[in-house]
């Protein structure tokens, strides 16, 4: 296994596993096969483990392994505040002690601001009071490493990463999102302040695997490399110094073998050119498939009337390039749920977008598509009905 080195200087595991997807038994997680999965991931020098409030299961039965195998002190512990479900200083303290005993531990080793998707979410946080909560859990060792993970657009990331003196955080990026959500301009952004970050989604749910193009999955088999389609997206991953580890939900003994077997030889600045081209051709064959060529660089941003032009037309393709549900659950999640609306029928047709935009699309008339597509009358509804209850609950109505 290779390492890199965290900001403190000791080393986390290139590969994490991600507990959010161990196998299930009917409703319950399947422990035993859990625990071997685990394991065997520390046995071949895996120290990073990944899990969540909102993972049902999850925090339990990681908690469970790591007691009953005595390896508690020999990995490191990452699980989130569910930030969304807080509306005063008593329920950060409620679902932080509740994470502890769930994980049967004393201390967390990387503690994440669960999904912050824009600035007004840690501002919320501020206001009841998180960095005085963060300062005295970090005194009395509770918390050895605060972080945040992050869905949104990559200014937004930039405005949360500039908020606070982060220890960590973890991003969605893979060879698909390199210009979207944190992309590649967030990561060196971390990096240039010496943050380590965290990688979420290498494989985007396995569909960078499953739901390849029959061409590309063709051009993956020709590989002289004979690499996976998943070994080829963590190399790209790991080809990045920046990178500091890279998280994978693992739940087969397979799956933990292949995986840590290419982390322990993959270095940065290994690839090749003609690594750098297979992976352009891949890209290449998945936007063949796209609604709308935004590269999302920008410059259509900010919008007069507050629409995210860039995410609106990214989760609009997703919906072509993967599945349709895909596109409307991720704009759900990044777009929906934000405190400030910023949905494409809040246009207005003033046209700036369209005068600054390099590719010279027909943005108005997209934004339309987009929305229709997107936000058909079921999320609509389902969106609204969310975001009031999400709301209402910061207000404390």
């Amino acid at each position: 296994m290779n390492y890199r080195n965290n900001r403190a200087g000791s080393p986390i595991s290139i590969l994490g596993y991600g507990c959010m997807r161990f196998t299930r038994k009917g409703n319950a997680i399947d422990i035993d096969k859990a625990e071997k999965e685990i394991l065997l991931a520390v046995k071949q020098g895996v120290n990073y483990f990944d899990t969540a409030y909102i993972y049902p299961g999850s925090e339990a039965c990681l908690g469970e392994v790591l007691e009953r195998n005595d390896l508690r002190k020999k990995v490191n512990v990452a699980t989130k505040l569910p930030q969304y479900l807080i509306k005063n200083r008593g329920g950060i303290d409620k679902y932080f002690n509740e994470e502890l005993k769930r994980l049967r531990t004393t201390y967390v080793d990387y503690y994440l601001m669960h999904m912050l998707t824009d600035i007004e979410a840690w501002k919320k946080l501020q206001n009841i009071g998180i960095e005085e909560w963060i300062a005295e859990k970090k005194k009395t060792g509770e918390i050895v490493n605060i972080g945040f993970s992050f869905h949104g657009n990559t200014e937004m990331f930039l405005k949360i990463l500039n908020a606070y003196d982060w220890d960590f955080c973890q991003i969605q990026y893979n060879y698909m999102d390199e210009v979207s959500q944190a992309g590649r301009r967030g990561l060196k952004a971390a990096a240039e302040k010496g943050i380590p970050v965290i990688i979420m989604e290498p494989l985007r749910g396995g569909k960078l695997v499953d739901l390849l193009p029959e061409q590309a999955k063709d051009l993956i088999k020709k590989d002289p490399k004979h690499r996976t389609a998943a070994e080829l997206a963590f190399r790209w991953l790991w080809d990045q110094p920046e990178v500091t580890c890279v998280l994978s939900g693992m739940n087969s003994v397979q799956m933990v073998e292949e995986n840590c077997r290419t982390a322990s030889t993959a270095r940065a600045g290994e690839f090749t050119e003609e690594d750098r081209v297979l992976i352009e051709k891949i890209r290449g064959l998945i936007n063949e498939k796209i609604r709308v060529g935004c590269t999302g660089c920008g410059y259509c941003m900010p919008c007069p009337h507050g629409v995210d032009i860039p995410t609106a037309f990214r989760c609009y393709n997703e919906m072509y390039t993967e599945k349709k549900g895909t596109g409307r659950r991720e704009y759900a999640q990044v777009v929906g749920l934000r405190k400030v609306p910023a949905f494409p029928s809040q246009c207005v047709e003033c046209g700036r977008c369209e005068k600054h935009c390099p590719q010279h699309l027909p943005i108005i008339q997209e934004l339309k598509n987009a929305d229709k597509a997107l936000r058909p009358l079921p999320y609509r509804i389902g969106t609204e009905v969310a975001r009031r209850w999400l709301f209402r609950r910061e207000s404390g109505k």
